[in-house]
C-alpha cells in the first residue's frame, strides 16, 4: 500500500492516514514510513488502537528497543512492560498520582526542551508516543527542527560549536525543575559526552544536538558554556522552527531524536489523567563516536584556540 501523507510543513512534520498500526506491518509499508520519517522527522498517526505488544512491534521498525530507565527506579509504577516508558501521571490502578508522588516531580522535567535518552551513552533514535487519554486543556507537545535551526545558524556560531562535545546528565534537567535525583539514581546515570553538532545517518543533514540534560561543554569554562547553551536554545526554539501538536485521543506521534528536540506543555497533572506511553529505539552508537570525535575528555580544537 501507499501511505496517505499530509505534510504540516515543507519538510518538518507530516500526518499519515489510512494506516492501521495494530496489524502486522509489511516490508513495503515499513519502508514508506521510514522514508517519511527520514524526511519529515515528526510523523502523526491519528486514531490508532494499539495493544502494548503492537506498540512495541511498530517501534521496532526504527531499530532495537531502548528500555525505559523509569522501570528501574524505586518510584516506578508497575503499569507497562519495560519496553515502554510510562510518561503519564497515573498510578497502577489508572488514577491520577498524588501531588507528593516523586513520579509527578520527575515527569515535570519533560516540560523542558530535551532529546530523549541523550543522558545515556548511546542515546535514542525514534520515540513513538501513544496517547490514550488527554487533559481537556493544556498538555500539548512542541517539536523543534534542529536541522532548520542549524541551517539558519550564523556562520560564526556554526564554527564555534562544530566539533564541540557537551556533557549530558538526567540530573541536570530534573534539578532545573526542582527535582533531586537520589545518589543511587545518579550513580546509575552519570554524565555522558555527546556531540553538539551531528550529521543524520540517513539524510546526511546537519543538526544541532541539544537538550536540557546538557550543562557543560568540554574544554570551555562553565560561564561561557552556560552562555553558549542559552544562546543555542534561544535560537533553536524560535517559533519558525516549531511544530506544536494538540493531542487527540489515540494519536501516535513518532519523532527522530537525532534531529528533533521536544517538550511537553504544562497541564493540571494532579487533576486530569494523561495516559502517555512511549516506545523508544536506540541509536547506532554514541554521537561522539559517530562524528569521529574524542570520548569527551578532550576537545579537538583546544590546541588551536
Amino acid at each position: 500500500m501507499s501511505i496517505d501523507l499530509w505534510p504540516v510543513g515543507e519538510d518538518f512534520a507530516a500526518e499519515i492516514g489510512d494506516v492501521n498500526l495494530s496489524l502486522p506491518i509489511s516490508k513495503n509499508l515499513a519502508e514508506e514510513i521510514l522514508t517519511a520519517y527520514n524526511t519529515y522527522a515528526v510523523l502523526i498517526f491519528p486514531n490508532q488502537r494499539l495493544t502494548q505488544d503492537a506498540h512495541v512491534r511498530f517501534a521496532k521498525i526504527f531499530g532495537d528497543i531502548d528500555h525505559s530507565m523509569v522501570a528501574d527506579m524505586e518510584m516506578a509504577v508497575p503499569r507497562v512492560p519495560t519496553e515502554i516508558a510510562d510518561v503519564s501521571n497515573l498510578g497502577s490502578d489508572g488514577s491520577v498520582l498524588d501531588e507528593d508522588h516523586r513520579m509527578i516531580g520527575f515527569q515535570r522535567g519533560n516540560r523542558l526542551w530535551h532529546t530523549d535518552s541523550s543522558f545515556k551513552h548511546v542515546p535514542a533514535n525514534a520515540s513513538c508516543l501513544y496517547m490514550q487519554s488527554i487533559p481537556p486543556v493544556g498538555g500539548q507537545t512542541e517539536f523543534a527542527d534542529m536541522r532548520a535551526a542549524w541551517d539558519a545558524l550564523a556562520p560564526r556560531l556554526r564554527e564555534k560549536i562544530r566539533g564541540r562535545i557537551a556533557l549530558h546528565s538526567i540530573a541536570n534537567s530534573r534539578k532545573r525543575m526542582g527535582f533531586d535525583m537520589t545518589d543511587e539514581e545518579n550513580e546509575s546515570y552519570p554524565q555522558v559526552p555527546q556531540a553538539l553538532v551531528r550529521s543524520h545517518a540517513t539524510s546526511g543533514r546537519t543538526s544541532i544536538y541539544l537538550a536540557a540534560h546538557a550543562r557543560s561543554i568540554v574544554g570551555m569554562p562553565q560561564e561561557q558554556a552556560d552562555a553558549l547553551i542559552d544562546t543555542l536554545f534561544e535560537h533553536a526554539t524560535q517559533r519558525r522552527f516549531i511544530y506544536a501538536h494538540r493531542w487527540r485521543t489515540n494519536d501516535l506521534v513518532v519523532w527522530d531524536n537525532r534531529c528533533v528536540m521536544h517538550r511537553g506543555r504544562p497541564f493540571d497533572d494532579t487533576r486530569w489523567p494523561r495516559d502517555a506511553q512511549r516506545a523508544t529505539t536506540i541509536d547506532i552508537g554514541n554521537t561522539c563516536e559517530q562524528e569521529g570525535l574524542s570520548d569527551g575528555t578532550t576537545h579537538l580544537f583546544d590546541a588551536a584556540e
